[in-house]
């Protein structure tokens, strides 16, 4: 716990405008995001909106020498999907955009799927499902909880619905840094790992994968993919740990949940 930072009240009011103004930018996307529609316009247009209408920085851009300002994960992808010219969005693709905002020196992380034109059921209720697993998370954020509750609740609902829990990537600590402590694991044992406590900020973002659970990285050295070609989902929210209960500080404004 000793490397895990706590937020100031004022620290927290500062996550809070960095969650407001993400938000901001899924609301923009959800008049974009369309078929024949490429991932590198959906990165130039979400650099512009950050930069230019919201006077903040795309947090992505430049960390860990990754030069886009997003995430663009289609179908089998599983995350660290690249921007590219030839990504073009095809009707019934599924699509995770991943988003990192930075104002006044603190930063939040959230994602989102997008459904592209018709889609099928199959692909729907593996969106949907993800979706309800995050949250099944976020409903267990309160001082005196484990991350190990949140990963259980992650994990029983993903696999009781025939899913599997991507292992190799994690939700984590955020605030000046993207990565922070501790690491957020998507799957684990009640009862166990760090005791949350007020003034905690991390990020839940279970990936389910639709068949097995392995991955594999491509040549490009970032994207990610089931290793059975099979769909992948993934969803993220940025939370607040507050005195009897969590702050969701990335809520979108077609969320009725967000605090208890």
């Amino acid at each position: 716990m000793n490397d895990i930072q706590l937020k100031t009240p004022q620290e927290q009011a500062l996550m809070r405008e960095a969650g407001q103004l993400l938000s901001q930018v899924f609301a923009m996307l959800d008049e974009f995001v369309a078929p024949g529609v490429t991932t590198m316009e959906i990165d130039r247009q979400v650099e512009d909106f950050i930069v230019n209408t919201l006077k903040a920085r795309p947090a992505s851009k430049g960390q860990y020498d990754y030069p886009y300002s997003l995430n663009t994960s289609i179908n089998e992808v599983v995350c660290h999907g690249m921007p590219s010219d030839s990504g073009i969005l095809n009707d019934g693709d599924i699509v995770n955009l991943d988003i990192t905002l930075e104002k006044n020196g603190f930063i939040a992380d959230s994602s989102k799927m997008y459904l592209v034109g018709e889609v099928s059921h199959t692909a729907r209720k593996l969106v949907d499902t993800t979706y309800e697993a995050m949250w099944r998370g976020i409903e267990l954020v309160r001082p005196g909880s484990t991350l190990g509750d949140i990963g259980h609740a992650i994990q029983a609902h993903a696999e009781g619905n025939g899913y599997s829990v991507v292992r190799e990537y994690c939700g984590h600590g955020i605030g000046r840094e993207m990565h922070e402590a501790p690491q957020v694991l998507h799957y684990g044992r009640r009862g166990t790992g760090p005791v949350l406590c007020e003034g905690m900020t991390f990020t839940i973002e279970p990936m389910i994968n639709q068949g097995a659970r392995k991955t594999k990285v491509k040549k490009d050295g970032w994207t990610v993919v089931t290793r059975d070609k099979k769909l992948s989902a993934q969803w993220e929210h940025t939370v607040l740990v507050t005195a009897d209960g969590y702050e969701v500080l990335t809520l979108r404004a077609e969320e009725n949940k967000g605090t208890n």
